[in-house]
């Protein structure tokens, strides 16, 4: 069973950088595609990235420009550089697995969710 395990190391002030990780532990198949999700106070989970096992990324509008997707298949761990956070950034932040031809923007496409940690950008 796949298993994802979320991370971050960083300040949380706006403006500054913020470095997550997730590691996979588990089967994982080898086309795949590993997406990050977002979940605020009152409002519904949404994508906003996603990177597939050929390396090939996507990101939301709202985040293009200050996020960015990497992966080390050696230690099956993918990262998320979060720079220039703004407090409308604050959420609790998965990352999920899916099939090579998930999408980002539909969460019905992800099998496996991590546990999600908690980022919050203060102003």
């Amino acid at each position: 069973q796949l298993q994802l395990l979320e991370s971050w190391v960083g300040s949380v002030h706006a403006g500054r950088s913020l470095l997550c990780s997730c590691a996979a532990s588990g089967t994982t198949n080898d086309r795949y595609c590993v997406a990050w999700f977002r979940h605020a106070p009152g409002k519904e989970r949404q994508g906003f990235a996603a990177i597939a096992s050929d390396g090939r990324t996507r990101y939301a509008d709202s985040v293009k420009g200050r996020f960015t997707l990497s992966k080390d298949n050696a230690k099956d761990t993918l990262y998320l550089q979060m720079n220039s956070l703004e407090p409308e950034d604050t959420a609790m932040y998965y990352c999920s697995e899916g099939h090579y031809y998930s999408d980002y923007r539909r969460p019905s496409d992800f099998n496996y969710w991590g546990q999600g940690t908690q980022v919050t950008v203060s102003s």
